[in-house]
């Protein structure tokens, strides 16, 4: 054997040290001290909050880890740990996202798959619509009415600029449908909107230039101290590219209610809506149609010879030729950019 040679044991041999002898586990912390509360504003990655649904409470805070990319949107409930106190430059973490109870969507047209939840648990969709300048077009309104009744919301249609045009004749498009009419113009009263606003968590929509900003100011006077004091996310001011819930003042039933100031809306997909959606938001309908054949768009006749609509008689059967407009309207991609209605003087 050459000197050089060399006789090797386990000691010459270099082990390497493992990353950890405790096991990994999946068992996540259950969070029993969270406090419940209230998304009301997004923004890079950052949701402003208000503890137990108090606008004098509100918190910023972070999704947490374990949520990976959980979507959370303005109205979603949800419950949050950590920095409760509010301060400047502090966070929270939203632990846990409760299950919605009612979902306004929509898709950027008729075609697009991907759905943009707009507000989460809204009890109502508010659709604002001016009477004039610019002219109503019911193909809007139609289409926010199918995503209403399709998401579990109760709309309702606000007129606006009434000074500028007779409300009746727009109004009336819409009467079979048992659809609640309101007026929101400068010059008009606001004590039936606030009744209905009351306690409830309210969406509203509307086209840019229909007067939505001018009605949230009326309904919330102090709109800009009440974003930045329930927001915290970013420069703590509402901008209309952000949807952003707004505290109303006081409540005649005690408890208060809330708006949601959404961005102005050029288009209104519904991709994601389905006939059977739409019928089910009416009770006489949804009993008739449990008799129509597989596959039924509810559309009559030469398309659904056999729907069970056709049926009907008296109320139901108005209300049912009523919803039948809606559905051809949402099926047909070209009904939001319809001719506008012109306006009664």
């Amino acid at each position: 054997m050459s000197r050089s040679a060399r006789s090797y044991d386990e000691s010459d041999v270099r082990i390497r040290p493992g990353k950890g002898t405790r096991p990994r586990t999946k068992t996540r912390p259950s969070h029993k001290d969270a406090h419940s509360a209230m998304v009301v504003s997004v923004d890079r990655g950052r949701w402003g909050c208000v503890l137990d649904g108090d606008p004098e409470r509100p918190v910023v805070t972070m999704r947490a880890r374990e949520l990976g990319r959980t979507p959370i949107v303005v109205g979603d409930r949800v419950d949050v740990v950590g920095d409760l106190s509010g301060r400047p430059d502090t966070l929270a973490r939203i632990v846990r996202v409760a299950e919605r109870s009612t979902v306004l969507r929509r898709t950027a047209d008729d075609t697009d798959p991907y759905e943009r939840i707009v507000v989460a648990n809204a009890d109502q969709l508010l659709i604002v619509t001016a009477l004039a300048d610019p002219p109503p077009r019911t193909g809007f309104v139609e289409r926010a009415l199918a995503a209403a009744y399709a998401g579990g919301l109760s709309p309702i249609l606000c007129l606006t600029k009434s000074d500028l045009a007779d409300p009746a004749g727009f109004a009336a498009h819409f009467a079979d449908l048992e659809l609640p009419v309101v007026l929101g113009g400068r010059d008009d009263g606001l004590a039936e909107l606030q009744e209905r606003l009351d306690g409830r968590l309210t969406a509203l929509i509307g086209h840019s230039g229909v007067g939505k900003s001018t009605l949230v100011n009326r309904l919330v006077p102090d709109a800009d101290r009440a974003v930045g004091r329930v927001s915290g996310v970013g420069k703590g001011r509402h901008t209309s590219t952000q949807s952003v819930a707004l505290p109303l003042p006081g409540g005649r039933r005690g408890d208060r209610g809330w708006v949601v100031d959404t961005p102005g809306i050029r288009s209104f997909g519904l991709a994601h809506v389905t006939p059977d959606e739409i019928v089910d938001a009416f009770g006489d309908l949804r009993e008739a149609v449990a008799d129509c054949p597989r596959g039924c768009t509810h559309l009559g006749p030469p398309a659904d010879p056999e729907c069970s609509l056709d049926a009907l008689t008296g109320s139901s059967y108005r209300r049912a030729m009523a919803v039948r407009e809606l559905l051809a309207a949402v099926r047909d991609t070209g009904s939001e950019t319809d001719e506008p209605v012109e306006p009664t003087p």
